[in-house]
C-alpha cells in the first residue's frame, strides 16, 4: 500500500469515528425510546441528549466537509489546531446551552454569572499563557514565519523548527535550540530571510588603501561576486564606494544568495578570493594606525642615503629573486616546447630569462575562475603550483555535453586564444591555491621580434593541431565556421602573429 492509500484510508477512519460517536448515541436513545416507554422528566432528558448529539453530529459532519475539501484542493487548512478545537468547543457549548434553556428549561442567568467570575479569575492565572496563544495564533494568521524559514528574531539568528500555541524553536549558529515564547516575539522585531522568496541580499564591506584606483577595486569586487559559486546571477552583483576618510576608501559589495544557511561560509569565501584579485593587483587593504606609523618610520629612515641605497639593494636582490623564480616556472614548463619532438624548447634560455622579466606571476585563490568559454582572449597561464581545471561544453545531437581536463604544474592553459586570437574553447576554474604566470599578448609579441622564425613554427604547430580537433571545434558553438577556418589555416595564424610584432612599432 502506498503512502498516499494509507494516509486516505487512515482519514476514512478518522471520519467515521468523528461521526459514529454522536449517530451511536443518537441510536441508542431512540432505541431506548422505542423499548421502554419513558415519560415524564426521564423523557425530557432523553429528548435533550437526543438533540445535543443531533447538533454535535452537524457541527462535526460540516467540520468534516471543510477538511475534506482542503484536502481534495492539497491546501493546508489555514486554523492551527489550536484554535480549530476551541471553535468546535464554542459551537459545542451553544448547542449544550440552547438545550438548558430551550429544552429543559433551565436558568442560566447564575451560572453564567458565576462561569464570568470563574473566567476573570482564571484569565489572570493563565495571563502569560493566553498572551502566547493568542500571540500563536497572530504569526500563524500573518503567515509570518514558518517551519525550515531563516529568520533573525531581537539577537538571535537560525533556522525555525517548529512554532506552536505557546512557543517558538529556532536552531542557531551554534547549534542551540533557542525556545522564545510567542509574546516575546510579538513584541520583537522580525526579519524572515526566506521569505517572499529564498533570494537573500549579503553585503560585504572593504576598507581600501586611499591610493588605489577605485575603478580597479571596483572591478576586483564585481569579479570576486562573479567567481563564487553561491552568488546567484540574478539580481547582479553590485558594488558601491561608501565612503572615505584618514584611514581609507569604505567599499561595500553587496550580492545576493539563495541559501542564507550558507551565509558565513559565503562571506569567507568572498572575502578570501577579494583579498587575492586586491593584491594581484597591487591593492593594499587598509591597515591599522600602528602599521601606518611604522611604514611612515621606515620610509623616514628610508629617505636617508645610507638606507636609500639599502633599500635599492634589498630592492635588487628581491627583484631577482623574482624574475629566477618565474624563469624557473617558465623553463619547467611545455611553454614553446617541441610537442611532436623530445620536448625540446623553441626559444633559448635566455629568451625565456627575459620574458620573466615582463610577466606577471600571481597567486590565485580556489574557485577563482580564470576565462570562461566563448571570451575573447590574449592570454595565456603557465602553472607553476596548483592546479587548473578545464571545461569545454559542445553540443552534438541536440544534447549538450561537457568534457573536462585538468592542468597541474608544468601545464598550460588557455594558449591556443593567445596563439591565434580564436574566443576560449574552454572555462578554467582555479582548484585550488595556485601560482600562476599570466602571459599576455605584448609580453609574447617581444618574444616573437627577437625570434624570427618563432612564428612561423607556432603557426604550423596550431594548425595542425586545430586541423587534427577539427571535428570538435565544430560542436563548441561559441566558435564560428570563421574561426574555425581562421585557426585551421597556416596562413592567417602567421599572420596573426605577426600582427602582434607590428603593434609594438606603433
Amino acid at each position: 500500500m502506498t503512502k498516499t492509500a494509507a494516509a486516505r484510508k487512515k482519514g476514512r477512519i478518522s471520519i467515521a469515528s468523528r461521526l459514529g460517536v454522536p449517530v451511536l448515541f443518537m441510536i441508542a436513545i431512540l432505541v431506548g425510546e422505542k423499548a421502554f416507554h419513558p415519560t415524564g422528566l426521564l423523557r425530557t432528558y432523553l429528548d435533550a441528549g437526543f438533540f445535543f448529539f443531533a447538533g454535535l453530529f452537524l457541527v462535526r459532519f460540516f467540520d468534516v466537509l471543510i477538511l475534506a475539501w482542503y484536502a481534495r484542493q492539497e491546501k493546508p487548512f489555514p486554523l492551527p489546531v489550536l484554535l480549530h478545537s476551541l471553535i468546535l468547543a464554542v459551537f459545542n457549548l451553544v448547542i449544550l446551552f440552547a438545550i438548558l434553556k430551550n429544552v429543559l428549561h433551565v436558568n442560566l442567568t447564575p451560572y453564567l454569572a458565576t462561569s464570568a467570575v470563574l473566567t476573570m479569575v482564571i484569565g489572570l492565572a493563565f495571563q502569560g499563557v493566553m498572551g502566547n496563544v493568542f500571540s500563536g495564533m497572530s504569526l500563524h494568521f500573518t503567515k509570518t514565519l514558518g517551519r525550515g524559514d531563516w529568520v533573525a528574531i531581537a539577537t538571535h539568528e537560525g533556522v525555525v523548527l517548529d512554532t506552536n500555541w505557546r512557543e517558538t524553536r529556532i536552531l542557531d549558529r551554534n547549534s542551540n535550540v533557542v525556545i522564545i515564547p510567542n509574546s516575546v516575539i510579538a513584541t520583537e522585531r522580525i526579519i524572515n530571510y526566506s521569505r517572499p522568496d529564498h533570494r537573500t541580499a549579503l553585503h560585504f564591506s572593504f576598507k581600501i588603501s586611499a591610493s588605489a584606483p577605485a575603478g580597479d577595486v571596483l572591478e576586483a569586487l564585481l569579479e570576486t561576486a562573479r567567481d563564487c559559486t553561491h552568488v546567484l546571477k540574478e539580481p547582479s552583483p553590485k558594488a558601491y564606494l561608501a565612503s572615505y576618510d584618514e584611514t581609507g576608501l569604505s567599499y561595500i559589495l553587496k550580492f545576493w544568495i539563495g541559501d542564507f544557511g550558507l551565509k558565513d561560509i559565503i562571506l569567507t569565501e568572498i572575502g578570501r578570493l577579494a583579498w587575492y584579485k586586491l593584491r594581484r593587483r597591487g591593492i593594499q587593504v587598509a591597515v591599522s594606525w600602528t602599521d601606518r606609523i611604522r611604514e611612515l618610520a621606515d620610509a623616514i629612515e628610508a629617505a636617508r642615503p645610507a638606507g636609500e641605497i639599502l633599500d635599492q639593494a634589498r630592492s635588487r636582490i628581491e627583484d631577482t629573486s623574482a624574475v629566477e623564480r618565474t624563469a624557473a616556472i617558465l623553463l619547467a614548463s611545455s611553454f614553446l616546447r617541441d610537442q611532436e619532438g623530445e620536448g625540446r624548447l623553441m626559444v633559448g634560455d635566455e629568451d625565456l630569462h627575459s620574458l620573466a622579466t615582463r610577466v606577471r606571476r600571481s597567486n590565485y585563490a580556489k574557485g577563482e575562475v580564470l576565462c570562461r568559454q566563448g571570451e575573447k582572449g590574449t592570454s595565456c597561464y603557465v602553472v607553476g603550483r596548483g592546479r587548473v581545471h578545464g571545461e569545454i561544453v559542445y553540443e552534438e545531437g541536440g544534447k549538450k555535453f561537457i568534457t573536462e581536463f585538468a592542468v597541474g604544474p608544468g601545464g598550460i592553459f588557455g594558449e591556443m586564444s593567445l596563439f591565434t586570437g580564436l574566443p576560449r574553447t574552454a572555462t578554467g576554474v582555479v582548484t585550488e591555491e595556485s601560482e600562476l604566470v599570466k602571459i599576455e599578448a605584448h609580453d609574447f609579441a617581444v618574444l616573437l621580434e627577437g625570434n624570427v622564425q618563432l612564428a612561423e613554427v607556432i603557426a604550423e604547430m596550431v594548425t595542425a593541431r586545430n586541423a587534427q580537433n577539427k571535428e570538435f571545434l565544430k560542436k563548441i558553438k561559441e566558435l564560428s565556421e570563421k574561426d574555425i577556418e581562421h585557426g585551421t589555416n597556416k596562413k592567417s595564424v602567421l599572420e596573426y602573429l605577426k600582427n602582434f610584432v607590428r603593434s609594438l612599432k606603433k
